[in-house]
């Protein structure tokens, strides 16, 4: 049996796969380029330079984060003439403003995890960081504290055992304390406080006869209260001679007051009577009648003016120049 003829050939095969190949090809450059658009390779950068004294940890290719967001990438390390290490740091220009001249960097190894890069800006008003500068960077590692916290932690063991030593003072302390508060339950603070029984029974008669002589006193106190309160208000007292009298000075006065008010009346007749006697001049015997009868009744006011004075002044001690106007 015959076999079947061969295929006829692909019409222009070797220039399919030759464009297979360069598309292959493309397709690869386009992955590359586009990796490293996506790292950042393309974007313009601003160079910053950090000084540590130990880049253990520190890698090329590992972001300085700002906030926990990558705004930069370690591009390399070198060693300085003095023994720093210089850490070129790679800030996108449109992350660089999160940097000022006043951020802090700092490099933390912790106990867990690796070594992290952090930048710190507390004013974002201050002036942006220039490209190129200089920075120092803290430390912020975790593991140097634990050979200063052991050394602590030893010297806080050692006094804690010299305190509780037996014969440390904090024993002695609370062995006085102790008897201190047995002579306190047995005896009370008096004794405590004098330094023995004998003072304390002492300092306790002296009190208590400090005590009676004050109660004596308080009583004799009462007494003389009580008799100054019945010579004071009492029957026959200095308040009740002194309100009797101002009731006596009261009606004299009362009297006086009346007394001068007829005197008044009668000055005023006299005056009428003058008035009449220089208006009938001519019956001079008969006004002169009259006005001796009105002087008679002047004289004996008058009189009487003299004898109430008199009596207020008897009656009124308290007043040393007294004056009474007539009208």
């Amino acid at each position: 049996m015959d076999s079947p003829p061969p295929p006829p050939p692909a019409a222009h095969l070797e220039a399919k796969a030759t464009a297979l190949l360069v598309a292959l090809v493309l397709l690869l450059a386009g992955s590359v380029l586009f990796v490293l658009y996506a790292r950042g390779w393309f974007e313009r950068t601003q160079e910053l330079i950090l000084i540590a004294d130990d880049s253990e940890g520190v890698v090329v290719g590992m972001d300085m984060t700002y906030s926990g967001f990558p705004i930069g990438r370690v591009r390399r390390t070198a060693l300085a003439d003095d023994g720093s290490v210089r850490i070129v740091v790679d800030v996108p220009e449109k992350d660089a403003r999160w940097l000022r001249e006043s951020s802090v960097f700092v490099l933390v190894r912790g106990l867990v995890g690796g070594t992290t890069l952090r930048a710190y800006s507390g004013v974002l008003d201050d002036p942006p960081l220039p490209p190129g500068a200089e920075r120092r960077v803290l430390r912020g590692d975790a593991t140097d504290e634990i050979p200063r916290l052991v050394a602590q932690a030893r010297d806080l063991l050692a006094h804690l055992t010299a305190l509780t030593a037996s014969d440390a003072a904090l024993a002695r302390t609370l062995a006085h304390v102790e008897a201190t508060t047995k002579q306190l339950a047995e005896g009370g603070a008096l004794p405590l406080l004098l330094g023995g029984e004998a003072p304390a029974r002492r300092l306790t008669g002296q009190v208590e006869g400090t005590l009676r002589r004050a109660d004596a006193l308080l009583g004799r106190l009462d007494g003389l209260a009580a008799n100054a309160d019945r010579q004071l208000f009492g029957t026959g007292g200095v308040v009740g001679d002194a309100q009797a009298t101002l009731r006596d000075v009261q009606a004299t006065v009362q009297e006086l007051r009346t007394l001068l008010e007829g005197t008044r009346g009668s000055l005023q007749r006299v005056d009428t009577l003058l008035d009449q006697a220089n208006a009938i001049a001519g019956d001079v015997r008969g006004a002169t009648v009259d006005l001796d009868a009105l002087r008679a009744e002047v004289d004996a006011s008058l009189r009487r003016i003299d004898h109430l004075i008199g009596e207020v002044n008897r009656r009124w001690p308290f007043a040393r120049d007294p004056q009474i106007r007539l009208p």
